[in-house]
């Protein structure tokens, strides 16, 4: 896959910021409800099982087709982390797609910032040519499928391991690419 590099993404109040090891001792806190693990599994990483999780993902996919792009959301008024965005990308130059994600600490649900963070996401990946981009979201989860939305994704008909397919489809590619 052709390599693309990340970059920091800004909205109104939020700051995307790429991925670091760093921020696993804050993300931890952020993270750290059981309720967050409600319709995904899994319980909360400890700050030390982060920072391993985190070398990983900064350390890119194993897969030569796929890219992993990793954000951390920072809420710029209170000067701290609030939730993550990622986005695995794969294909080609010309037929790229995206599975992305979010979360957010359970203490700044309701803000609208998984809303915010989503939005700037799709839209940085439209920017960087990204056809598809889809969510996988469980059928239950009302708010994960509204910020999905908010973001112009639509649900399909298709399932995944009990999950419901929103997707973006791909956009036509600009008469200047060819």
């Amino acid at each position: 896959m052709d390599a693309l590099k990340i970059e920091a993404v800004e909205t109104e109040r939020l700051s995307l910021v790429p991925l670091a090891v760093e921020h696993a001792d804050e993300m931890a806190d952020v993270l750290s409800d059981p309720a967050l693990h409600a319709f995904t599994g899994g319980t909360p990483y400890s700050a030390q099982a982060l920072r391993s999780r985190y070398a990983r993902l900064v350390a890119g996919s194993p897969h030569a087709s796929q890219t992993w792009w990793n954000w951390v959301i920072r809420l710029r008024a209170e000067k701290r982390l609030v939730g993550t965005v990622q986005a695995t990308i794969t294909g080609g130059e010309f037929e790229r797609a995206a599975e992305v994600a979010w979360v957010v600490g359970t203490r700044w649900q309701g803000r609208g910032i998984a809303t915010e963070a989503a939005r700037a996401l799709v839209a940085w990946l439209r920017e960087q040519e990204v056809g598809a981009i889809r969510a996988h979201i469980h059928p239950d989860h009302h708010a994960s499928a509204a910020v999905a939305g908010a973001a112009g994704l639509a649900p399909t008909s298709h399932r995944h391991e009990g999950e419901i397919r929103w997707e973006l489809p791909a956009t036509r590619p600009s008469a200047d690419r060819f």
